[in-house]
């Protein structure tokens, strides 16, 4: 190693070509790079939906979710199932261990599935697939005074112009039903004409189609036979034959039918500003860059904007704007960072050196980029937090490799000999540091949920960066500051900020910190003690709430969400009023907006409201102005309107703000198969969770179905023959429907139902009217032969793996509540009585709890692991366990500065502060290395021990006070950022910065300390063991290894 750095400082043209070609290559590969919100991460779940139609849900639950269930348990791979059975249709989630590959176990569900046999008639394929990773780019609503037809033809062509360009393929329309064309049959015609609706589907699925009948070969010519009479719209199917009469007269379809073009019953509605609309969402794939997909789409709409008068295209949300806020907030943080380092590195360090030290950040960046290009890295917010993290991390040690450099220059050495000396002398501790804290950022590779997956980037860059840096340092940095004015020639004079800024770190060392350090070195057990203390009062401020805790951040969004759900059954037309009324009252928020705060400007931007996908079912989106125009935060914003739109009477669920990306803050799942004690329970905890003030948007997904009508057939139908499957097929038939064909339209597949007319199935003496043929024609009254009762329904039936589950969530009402604290006494108040009083229901926390339970989860399972591994790289080092020991326990008490740093900063700890923990752990520990490594060097050289201890905390002073403030320098614009868009991620920031802090006054302070206490107990011991009173350095390890190392020489020199 010795060689090759030497090699490399006198011939510093290799190092250059080696800086240019990282330089430029990297400079390429950042060029290519695609941005996104968050980091790409592998899919995790698998899905399996199933569509029955007309189906209730406890038929869907026993005809296809139970069966499915059973078949999965014995797949390998899978962490849980759940299941939600609902009307027509069913969702089976099926979510997948770490480390099992999801292309295996999606082959392997998909081969379970096909195993079952026993599905009902009638459902439609089953899809198994797993989700692709799709980020939400753009929406726009189209809209005018045209008809609905109209608004979505013209969507359509965006839609298909869209995709005709480059990196843009995920476009979703919504806010209109699927077309479909009704054959409306009469009662009276199917009765004159002695038809039924098996006849008349019949007739229209043989007659209506284009069919070929093979070829006529010619000696001239090849022809072709076929058939076309095919209609794709109702006036084209009114000729088709149902049946001929014994006159040969035919019957039409017309003559028994009314036949009509029409939207489907599913009151899938859109409103822009309470015009209909047809909602245009434009999304991308992990391949594609959101930026450009935004671009694109915004110069498509403006231009067909413009040349189309009778419509208006109007911006809904715009993701790709707020990822850019935030990809421009932090990297204006991180290059004010830089700037920040590079000007605390001017004061302290020579100009020129700080120059050559400074030069190493574009470097190191470059590396990372070229190696992030190998690793599928994008720019995201994830990976430009660690770049700022790792900005002040990543010249410390070229501060320490600089520094080493110029003492050995003051010593008398030439350039080239003193960077030879200077690199070599602290070579052992500058790698065993970057590599400690390599291994231990390596545990962002190992976290697994959601989250935690999502911030692997941090370890990536971290780990590149300090790599390059770790190279730069040992081969480029020497032959750079060797090959400098900054120790080549006369010392030129100082200037006015170099002496100045030389003063004040002098003032510093020897007035403020050298009494100090003679006081712990004098009194080692108080400065021990003191830490000690403080940490006791960090841990009762944690549990006295104090300082407050919860698991995920809130992020801040650009809009805010309302989800409406009354009772199942309320007509579409009814939610829809309901839904308009909270429009207007959401618009009046503007003026009470305006007032309050004095501005011009409005909070709500614009408003898209929706219905569906049930006709009790709708919702609001309310579009917000930028983080940065308006006062208030999306949370803020999202109380206010909750507190404007009030209750909603008879609403089974409102809520205001929506689901987190992690779920939401409480969410309980109650487990029990004895149903009415799942009910009970539910009602239970609902009420102790609405008297806490702290919750808010209390709902339960067990909410009532629709009222059923019970059909039950008497004696009479038993004695004509008629069976339940009989009956039951024929009024399916009449008031759901039979799919006689499907059509295609364009890209719309358009079905062709046969059923009753709507007014002829509006109420139950319709059923009771409706006529049952029997074999030998006759045709009896359903009435006459049944009975009818009403009941209510469910709405859905979940189960999470394979049980019967009601899930009850809230929101919290303020960002500041700490969830984990309203778990606890949700746990601790409510719990037991609901335990006590449904004792077959059992419970778990989903949501939050859940998900940041997986990530903390797998760092609590890697911890133990990448700790060992940095011990032994510290005890390699030192050769010593103990002096390890003493580096190590340093970490715990940097915690202090954490916990008090979100104090005083007024932010509650968070998983993020944790993974800022993480962070800090790997880097807090590198000054005390240096320190550790340099007093061994002076007792080495003869140093006496208290007299080492002294003069190396004055030479280690500036150092690793300059190594830590170039991290914190680096942190501190990201700490004090007042963008909402940027704070979520300022937790990480600050339990970095402030427990370097903390820690770098343990390193100046309680290190030396603990290290005049750990060789006070080495005496002791010593005297006690053999009596005699050695000097206090003579038993440290590296006097006594060195000792050893010159006996052994002089024993081989004897032997010789």
């Amino acid at each position: 190693m010795r060689a090759l750095i030497k090699y490399f400082i006198s011939y510093p043209v290799l190092g250059n070509a080696i800086f240019l070609a990282i330089f430029l290559f990297g400079f390429l590969a950042f060029q290519g790079m695609k941005t996104t919100f968050f980091p790409d991460v592998p899919p995790d779940t698998i899905f399996v939906s199933a569509s029955y139609p007309g189906a209730s849900p406890e038929e869907i639950e026993e005809g296809i979710t139970l069966k499915i269930e059973d078949k999965l348990k014995g797949v390998t791979g899978i962490d849980r199932v759940t299941s939600t059975s609902q009307e027509n249709s069913a969702t089976i989630t099926v979510e997948i261990l770490p480390g099992y590959d999801p292309n295996v176990l999606l082959q392997e569900v998909t081969n379970s599935v096909d195993q079952i046999s026993s599905f009902p008639a009638g459902l439609e394929r089953i899809r198994v697939y797993k989700q692709e990773q799709i980020d939400f780019v753009v929406a726009y609503a189209i809209y005018g005074d045209v008809a609905l037809q109209q608004l979505k033809t013209y969507a359509r062509r965006i839609e298909r112009d869209l995709r005709n360009r480059e990196g843009i393929t995920k476009i979703t329309l919504s806010g209109f039903p699927e077309e479909e064309i009704e054959v409306s049959v009469r009662e009276d015609d199917l009765q004159a004409y002695s038809l039924t609706f098996q006849e008349v589907a019949d007739a229209v699925a043989n007659s209506n189609l284009k069919i070929t009948g093979g070829t006529i070969l010619t000696p001239e010519e090849e022809l072709l036979i076929r058939s076309d009479n095919k209609g794709y719209y109702a006036a084209e199917l009114e000729n088709i034959v149902v049946r001929s009469t014994e006159t040969g007269t035919p019957v039409l379809l017309r003559d028994v039918a009314d036949i009509r073009d029409r939207w489907s019953d599913d009151p899938d509605r859109s409103y822009y500003n309470g015009k209909p609309a047809v909602i245009i969402d434009v999304s991308k794939t992990s391949d594609q860059d959101m930026f450009t997909v935004a671009r694109q789409t915004a110069a498509y709409v403006e231009d067909f904007d413009t040349r189309h008068g009778d419509i208006s295209v109007s911006l809904l949300r715009d993701g790709s704007g707020i990822v850019q806020e935030r990809a421009a907030i932090l990297g204006n943080n991180g290059l004010i960072g830089i700037f920040l380092v590079v000007l605390f590195l001017s004061f302290s360090l020579n100009p020129r050196m700080a120059f050559w030290v400074a030069l190493s950040i574009p470097l190191c960046f470059a590396g990372m980029f070229l190696l992030g290009s190998f690793y599928g890295l994008t720019i995201n917010v994830v990976s430009l937090l660690a770049m700022i993290l790792v900005v002040g991390i990543l010249v410390d040690d070229g501060i320490v490799i600089a520094e080493s450099i110029y003492q050995e220059h003051e010593k008398g050495l030439k350039p080239i000999d003193a960077a030879l000396k200077g690199t070599m002398e602290v070579l052992p501790s500058v790698v065993t540091a970057v590599l400690t804290t390599i291994i231990f950022f390596m545990i962002f590779l190992f976290l697994d949920g959601a989250f935690g997956q999502r911030f692997k980037d941090i370890a990536f860059v971290v780990i590149a960066t300090l790599l390059i840096s770790l190279v730069e340092g040992i081969f480029i940095l020497p032959a750079h500051i060797a090959h400098s004015k900054a120790i080549r020639g006369k010392p030129g004079k100082k200037g006015w900020l170099m002496r100045n800024s030389e003063a004040f770190i002098h003032f510093q060392r020897d007035r403020l910190y050298a009494p100090l350090l003679r006081f712990c070195i004098s009194n080692p057990l108080v400065a021990v003690v003191v830490p000690v203390a403080l940490v006791f009062v960090t841990i009762g401020a944690l549990q006295g709430g104090i300082v407050k805790m919860t698991f995920f951040p809130i992020i801040e969004r650009d809009n805010v969400s309302v989800t409406l759900e009354m009772p199942a059954g309320t007509r579409d037309a009814v939610t829809d009023s309901l839904l308009a009324s909270m429009e207007e009252t959401v618009m009046k928020v503007n003026e009470e907006y305006r007032e309050t705060y004095g501005v011009d400007s409005d909070l709500v931007t614009a408003i898209g409201r929706t219905i569906g996908p049930g006709t009790h079912q709708g919702g609001l989106r309310i579009a917000l102005a930028g983080s940065q125009e308006r006062m208030v935060s999306s949370m803020d914003a999202a109380n206010l309107i909750r507190e404007r739109i009030g209750r909603v009477p008879g609403a089974e669920k409102l809520q205001v703000g929506g689901t987190g990306l992690w779920g939401m803050p409480v969410s309980i799942a109650l487990r029990s198969d004895n149903l009415d004690q799942l009910h009970g329970a539910k009602e239970f905890l609902e009420d102790g969770l609405n008297s806490m003030p702290e919750l808010k948007d209390i709902s339960d997904n067990d909410t009532p179905g629709l009222r059923e009508v019970r059909v039950t057939l008497n004696e009479r139908a038993r004695a004509l023959g008629l069976s339940e499957s009989e009956v039951m097929s024929r009024v399916r038939y009449g008031f759901f429907g039979y799919e006689a064909q499907r059509v295609l339209r364009g890209i719309d597949e358009v079905k062709v139902w046969v059923r009753y007319d709507e007014s002829d199935r509006s109420s139950v003496r319709d059923l009771e009217h409706m006529r049952i043929r029997l074999a030998d024609g006759r045709a009896i009254p359903l009435g006459e032969i049944a009975g009818f009762e009403l009941e209510r329904g469910v709405s859905s039936v979940n189960h999470i793996d394979a049980q019967r589950v009601v899930k009850v969530e809230a929101d919290i009402a303020n960002a500041k509540e700490s969830v984990p604290d309203l778990l606890e006494r949700i746990e601790q108040e409510i719990m037991p009585s609901l335990m006590q009083q449904y004792p077959d229901v059992s419970y778990d926390f989903e949501g939050q709890s859940r998900e940041s339970g997986k990530t903390t989860g797998s760092m609590k399972s890697i911890l133990p692991a990448l700790l060992g591994m940095m011990f032994l790289a510290v005890v390699f080092s030192f050769r010593s366990f103990v002096q390890a020991a003493m580096i190590f326990v340093m970490i715990p008490f940097s915690l202090v500065g954490v916990v008090w740093g979100h104090f005083i900063m007024g932010y509650i700890l968070s998983i993020l502060s944790l993974f800022g923990v993480v962070a800090l752990i790997g880097i807090v520990i590198n000054d005390s290395l240096v320190f550790v490594n340099s007093f061994n060097n002076r007792l080495k050289e003869g140093g006496a021990f208290e007299e080492s201890v002294f003069r190396v905390g004055i030479s280690r002073f500036r150092p690793i006070v300059l190594t830590s403030l170039t991290t914190i320098a680096g942190l501190g614009p990201l700490m004090f950022e007042q963008s909402r868009q940027a704070q979520f991620l300022t937790p990480m920031a600050i339990s970095v910065a402030y427990g370097l802090l903390f820690g770098t006054i343990l390193t100046l302070l309680m290190l030396p300390a603990l290290l005049v206490l750990f060789n006070r107990l080495r005496l002791i011991v010593l005297r006690l063991a053999t009596g005699t009173e050695p000097a206090p350095e003579a038993v440290e390890p590296a006097v006594r290894e060195d000792f050893f190392r010159k006996e052994s020489e002089n024993n081989d020199c004897h032997d010789v």
